[in-house]
């Protein structure tokens, strides 16, 4: 790891001037990803900018129709909000399955969305419940947040402040992890309001998606069966040592149908 300057400021206003002339900077959140890949060498930014003392990145405002989290906060904090349990606890479900103790202790729900692997469970809660990202220059609706893999349509020095989720009628995650790292090889989250449903898939593809098919399915008829002879091509769908494209292509269905027969079970979340 070479040598950089380290900055942390105290809020989003003392980012901005931090930032202003800065050649090389990355935003540190929960340092759960960048990290490594600086002691690797793969990143070398001149500047660290720490965002872990911005106390108003950490607030969670919950209402009966929106669930507003700060980009700072935890996994673990999502997870264990008594508040997020009761309106949304699809959400609350799907930070507790995020990584071990360590990473939901550590990792954040802004450093997740910036970061953009395409195996982490957070996009598709976003991607599923039509979520804004708010920024520290403008609103980003899911569908055009995610652009490809590791890519945003974050602009340069454009900072992850909150993430506001409109709360569903019906919401369910289902994903097949991988054993050693718990991210998803493939996880489907499903949510369903009066309007529409809608169904996004994480780890399968190099990037977060959604299925117009199954969506189309089930809003005729919101049940596993309706879905159950829909297949996603295994054409472009990730294929690794973890598991091949067509396997992927079967976890899709089968965890497609499992998030529909949860959130059935769960019941009306509000």
């Amino acid at each position: 790891m070479q040598d950089f300057s380290y900055h942390k400021p105290t809020s989003l206003e003392e980012v901005t001037l931090i930032i202003e002339g800065l050649e090389d900077k990355i935003f540190l959140a929960g340092g759960q990803t960048i990290l490594p890949v600086m002691k690797f060498g793969l990143a070398q930014p001149t500047d660290v900018v720490d965002l872990n003392a911005i106390d108003e990145l950490t607030n969670i405002n919950v209402t009966g129709t929106m669930v507003c989290i700060g980009a700072m906060s935890t996994h673990a904090t999502v997870a264990a909000s008594k508040k997020i349990r009761k309106i949304l606890p699809s959400l609350a479900n799907l930070a507790g399955l995020i990584g071990d103790v360590h990473v939901r202790n550590r990792g954040t729900i802004g450093g997740s969305l910036a970061n953009n692997d395409p195996s982490a469970d957070y996009p598709a809660a976003v991607m599923a419940l039509n979520g804004i990202i708010i920024t520290n220059k403008r609103n980003i609706c899911a569908d055009e947040f995610f652009v490809n893999m590791f890519e945003t349509s974050l602009d340069e020095g454009e900072i992850i402040t909150r993430v506001d989720f409109p709360v569903p009628d019906l919401s369910a995650y289902a994903k097949f992890p991988n054993p050693a790292s718990r991210y998803a090889i493939a996880g489907v989250f499903v949510s369903k309001t009066f309007k529409e449903v809608r169904l996004a898939i994480t780890g399968a593809g190099p990037v977060v998606f959604r299925s117009l098919e199954m969506e189309a399915a089930l809003s005729k008829d919101f049940s596993a069966t309706t879905i159950k002879n829909i297949r996603i091509p295994f054409d472009g769908l990730n294929n690794d040592i973890h598991a091949s494209s067509e396997f992927r292509s079967h976890l899709i269905s089968v965890m497609a149908k499992r998030a529909v027969m949860k959130a059935i079970r769960n019941g009306v979340t509000k």
